[in-house]
Order: structure tokens, then sequence, then C-alpha cells
């Protein structure tokens, strides 16, 4: 299997996994990389639903909007199988983009043991922080990792052993305020605290923006400007703050987004 996996995993809803797992897929197909996403949750099946809606609103109004090739994975007692077999047939892929549920699940977890960049998006609180790392309550310092990234690095050094292949893990700050408030500081602090401990990446991800709201029932992105009418300030702002998170993963075939 050549294809670089990328997987988008955290096990609490809410934090804009599907949302950043679309348009990493789509921005891919739009550089020309073969590139295909596994939806791993067949219950909501977000992710599925929003390229359906691409493809629907595509051909309606006569566009062409690349997409990756998408695919369910339903939770079972064959899941982790079906899935280890999507894998090994990728031969002709550059990419393969995983969105997992936000659960705890063995097929969670295969998923997270193929991944060459983990991506864990949280809302920028300590609520979302708390699922990496604990805080004290009256300092605000990191005292000790959370389970999740006990599990991560349980699972990165499995890797490592029997696959000889590095996990390079990406915590993802969604919905970050505008304003340096205390509260963006405190997490800041924190998490550039625990990745020295733990070692993980910080980017910057999306911010809270209706437009996110808007694009799934059309199954537009934001690098589809030659398909929005409305396309404003707004979403130029927006834009750019993918190209940095594009750019930030430090994907392999230099991902190049047009301006």
């Amino acid at each position: 299997m050549t294809a670089h996996v990328i997987v988008l995993a955290n096990e609490k809803g809410g934090t804009g996994k599907s949302t950043t797992a679309v348009h990493i897929g789509v921005a891919l197909a739009l550089a020309g990389h073969r590139t295909a996403l596994i939806d791993l949750d067949s219950r909501q099946r977000t992710s599925t639903r929003y390229l359906e809606n691409r493809w629907h609103h595509a051909q309606r109004h006569g566009l062409t909007l690349p997409a990756p090739d998408v695919a369910v994975v339903a939770d079972g007692d064959s899941a982790v199988d079906e899935l280890a077999l999507r894998f090994t047939q990728a031969s002709g892929l550059d990419f393969i983009v995983v969105d997992s549920p936000g659960r705890d699940s063995a097929l969670a977890r295969a998923a997270m043991a193929r991944a060459d960049t983990l991506v864990t998006p949280i809302n920028d609180s300590f609520v979302d922080f708390d699922l990496i790392g604990e805080v004290d309550g009256d300092t605000f310092a990191v005292k000790k990792p959370s389970f999740y990234a006990e599990l991560v690095w349980e699972a990165r050094t499995r890797r490592a052993r029997e696959q000889g292949r590095q996990m390079d893990w990406v915590i993802l700050r969604n919905r970050l305020s505008a304003l340096d408030a205390r509260n963006k500081q405190r997490v800041g602090a924190a998490l550039d605290g625990l990745s020295k401990r733990i070692g993980f990446r910080v980017l910057p991800g999306l911010s809270e923006r209706v437009i996110y709201r808007e694009f799934f029932p059309r199954g537009l992105t934001l690098l589809d400007r030659a398909a929005l009418s409305d396309f404003s300030l707004s979403h130029v702002a927006a834009r750019n703050e993918l190209r940095a998170l594009i750019a930030g993963l430090n994907l392999p075939g230099g991902v190049e987004l047009a301006a």
C-alpha cells in the first residue's frame, strides 16, 4: 500500500471531523491527487452525505466538482477485516482520508493504527482538551495525559515497532476565537506544554462560521469559488484558513491549492 493515510479521529462529537475530512479530501482531489474517503460512521454518514450532496448539486447545475471516491464501512463483527481489505485494495491511490465516528470502537482503533497522519480536531476549550490531558483547576497547568493521548501513544508505538513507520499526530484547534481571549491563551499554553511531553503538533483549524453549515446541502467547499455565486470577504478569510491547514499537514507530494 502506497497511499498516504489521513485519519480524522476524536472520541467527542461536534468537533468538525466530517467537515474537515471533506475539505481535505476535496482539496486533494482538486490538486490532482487520486483520493478516497472512507466513512466509518455508518449511522450518521455525514461525510458520505456531504459528498452525495456535492454530486447531486453538480448534476443539477452542470458543474464539474472534483471529489474523492467515498465508501462506508459499517461497524460490526467483520468491520475491521473490511477496513483492512479497503486498505489492501488501495493500489493506485495517492491519499486515503478516513472519517472516524465520535466514539471508541475496534474499528476506530484499527483506522488509527493505519494513520500516517492522525488529525484530532478539538474545539478550543478545556472541555475538549480534557480528552487528551488533565489540567490543574487553579493554575491550568497540565497534570498528565488523558486516556485518549495514551491510546494514541500505544498506537504510534505499535505502528513503529510492527511496520517501521512513523505517525504524525496533529491536534487541530477548530472554532478558534478571533479575539485573543484568556481562555484561548490558556488552552494554547496547555497544548504547547502537553505537545512537548507526548509529541503532537498543533495547527489552527476552521473557525466557527455559518458558511460551513450552508455548504452542506450543496456539497460545496471553500475551494469551489466558481460555484459560489455569493462569494464574499468571509469566504476569502475562511479559504485562507483552509490553505494554511492543508499546508500545515505537510503531506507528501506538495499539495498546492489555487489562490
